[in-house]
Parts: C-alpha cells; structure tokens; sequence
C-alpha cells in the first residue's frame, strides 16, 4: 500500500506538519478552508500536542477549546504555538502557561479565566480580545503591537488614513490589557498600558496641533503622569539651563556681579558659576534666601523657573504617590 500524502504545510520556521492530508494538501489541524465553528476540540488537541504534532499554523478559528490544557510542566520552553489563528475561538478557561503564540491571531478570541502568564504574545492580533478574569501577568507583547508596527510602516508608505485606524486599534489594545490588569489588581502594569494607551492617542494627532503638541509636553513632563523620573530629569533641566543663563546674565550677591567674565580669572568664573547653580536651586524650590538677587534678564528667568519650579515639585508628589500607592 502506497503511504498517504502528508500534509502539504510548513511553517515560517520551516517545520514540517507530518499528519495526513485530507485531500485539500492540508490536514484537519492546518486546513483553513475547513470549518470549525463550534466544534468540541479541546481534548483532541491536547492528544496532538501530546503526540508531538505541529502546533505552529493551526487554523481553529471559532473552534470551541473551552479548558483546553497546553502546559509542559518541569520544562523552560511550552509549546510553540505560532503563526496560528484563533480567531472569536473561545479558549475560556484554558491554560496555557509559557507558550510561544507569537505572529498569530487571538483578534475576537474569548479568553475569560484563562491563563496567559509568561506567554510570548509578540506580533500577535490581540484586537477584541476578551480578559474578563484572565492571568495576563508577565506576558512578553515585544517592543510594540502588530497594529503599532503596521501603523508606522503606512506612515512611511504616505498612508495616513491606514496609520491612525491602525493607531485606534493599538489603543483599543492598549485600553483592553489596561482594564484587565486593573481588574486583577496588577497596578503596576497597568501604569505602563495606560502610558501605552495615551501614547497611541497621541500619534493620531494630526502634526504640529495644539493638541499633539501639548501631549508631546505632557509626556515629556511626566510620562502621561505615569513617570515620574520624568518630572526628576525635566526638573534637573530646568536648574541647569537656568543656572547657566543666571551665569550668563548675571546675579549679585553683596553688590557684587556674578558673571561670565573672560577677562577674570578661572576661579572667578568657577565661583560666579557655582554661586549661578545654588541661585538656581533656590529658585526653583522657590526657598528665596535673598543673599543673591537676579538683575536685568535674569529676573524674568527666575521669575518664570520659580513658577515651573513650584509646579514641578507638587506635580512629581502626586505622580510618585500614584505609583507608589499602586
């Protein structure tokens, strides 16, 4: 007897599916055309992945995998199960600790109570994606969602209407993972899809607006109010240049001039620069010793450092007690 063809898919990784084809060249596991909606798989899955079939390219979309248990316990690696599409499957309940789902497709997938914990979700459709009660800590999204990077591909092929429809989907994603990880009481990761989702806001602003331009402050400012080393290094600018501009401008103290002075010597300079930096600090803290007192131009420079100073300051408590409260 003649051996039964094999299934005619190979995967991006050039694996091989060795399971029998069906007479489209696929088999049942990687035959799209093949539907699935609402079939029972779950337990003819896990007898598959446990035989060692090829669970990279599986086509299950709207299969039903209620419970479906896909763990290799007492092993750094879980099954890779790339390049697969899911799409509106309901994998509620299932567990699937450590998998590989990357470059694949959960768009619409029902995903309540399931467990996503450490899975590589990176280049994956996760749009509508349903996390009611759903393990999402320490999954690895990569540096950005597919959505982000097809939006920034379009921009640079001039396609601005495709870009801010793709950057709507991101922060769709972005508002979904936020909500679960709130719901799950995981602040901290919360605060880090928030800052994703304003950031995705923020690239559907037309160029230049008022309204891009102030969210281009704000999250230089303080990261979208989610960062508040933002606020230290904004901060830290703000005393540099201005004490640099004191320095250039000059300051008195005892009435005598502070100043950049070529002519004077080094110690001099080195003395009038420092004394620039503690005037600065002090204005900026808004303290107002007065053994120093600006003059000239400087007056308008500490006038506006000690406004932005005091800002500064009440800004960074109510960032870092949001984040430390979490």
């Amino acid at each position: 007897m003649p051996d039964k063809p094999c299934c005619s898919y190979t995967s991006p990784d050039n694996k091989q599916c060795q399971e029998t084809d069906m007479g489209t060249g696929f088999c049942f596991w990687h035959d799209k055309k093949f539907d699935k909606t609402g079939l029972e798989l779950t337990q003819k899955l896990e007898r598959y992945a446990k035989k060692g079939g090829l669970l990279q390219g599986l086509e299950l979309q709207r299969a039903n995998l209620t419970g479906l248990n896909l763990v290799k316990h007492d092993e750094e690696e879980g099954f890779d199960l790339s390049y697969s599409n899911f799409y509106r499957t309901n994998l509620s309940g299932a567990h699937l600790f450590n998998n590989k789902i990357a470059h694949a497709s959960l768009m619409k997938a029902n995903l309540h109570e399931a467990s996503l914990h450490y899975c590589n979700l990176q280049h994956t459709n996760l749009l509508g994606i349903k996390l009611s009660n759903t393990r999402i800590d320490n999954i690895d999204l990569g540096i950005h969602l597919l959505q982000e990077q097809q939006a920034k591909a379009s921009l640079k092929k001039q396609d601005a209407a495709k870009a801010i429809d793709l950057y709507e989907q991101s922060e769709e994603i972005y508002r979904n993972l936020r909500k679960a990880s709130e719901q799950q009481g995981l602040f901290e990761l919360a605060g880090n899809f928030t800052f994703n989702e304003l950031r995705m806001r923020h690239e559907q602003y037309p160029k230049y607006s008022l309204k891009r331009l102030s969210s281009s402050f704000i999250n230089m400012l303080c990261g979208y109010g989610e960062k508040p080393q933002n606020v230290i290094r904004f901060s830290l600018s703000l005393i540099v240049i201005c004490a640099l501009c004191y320095f250039l401008f000059g300051v008195t103290y005892n009435d005598t001039l502070l100043k950049l002075n070529f002519s004077a010597p080094l110690s001099d300079n080195l003395s009038a620069l420092l004394n620039s930096f503690y005037f600065s600090v002090v204005t900026f803290t808004t303290l107002g010793y007065g053994d120093i007192t600006p003059i000239g131009v400087s007056r308008l420079i500490a006038a506006i450092e000690a406004f932005c100073g005091s800002f500064s300051l009440a800004l960074f408590v109510v960032v870092f007690v949001k984040r430390m409260t979490r």
